[in-house]
């Protein structure tokens, strides 16, 4: 082999190298932008859930339009589990994600806005 097609073959290995280090340094900023942008709304939308007190009675009319299908009238569950004590097992935050997040099947995702969200939070306190 002779070595302008050594050299040839070289620089054809470093432009592929770096053809595919920029892909995944592109590739790493744009997930991590998103992950970011999406954590920032996420705990602006929880910031602001925790700031409101709630309403035990908004909460459980929320419960009884939303949940009793998987949870049952009285929250000791059917489909989905018995929500009695359910903030001693999860701190708030974490009930926030499950309930907008569906986190564990085949539990839907909701968008509920901080208000009722914090209703809903009133409501499973006063379940202990």
């Amino acid at each position: 082999m002779s070595t302008s097609s050594s050299s040839a073959a070289e620089r054809e290995l470093k432009r592929e190298f770096l053809k595919k280090f920029f892909i995944f340094f592109v590739v790493s900023f744009v997930s991590l932008a998103i992950f970011f942008l999406f954590h920032h709304e996420n705990n602006k939308y929880i910031i602001e859930t925790l700031e409101h007190n709630g309403s035990v009675d908004d909460g459980d009319a929320l419960f009884k339009m939303n949940c009793v299908g998987c949870h049952g009238i009285s929250a000791r569950g059917l489909v989905g589990p018995d929500l009695h004590s359910i903030t001693k097992r999860l701190n708030d935050k974490e009930i926030i994600n499950q309930v907008t997040g569906g986190l564990t099947p085949p539990m839907p995702s909701f968008e509920i806005d901080p208000i009722n969200m914090s209703n809903l939070l009133k409501y499973l306190h006063s379940l202990e």
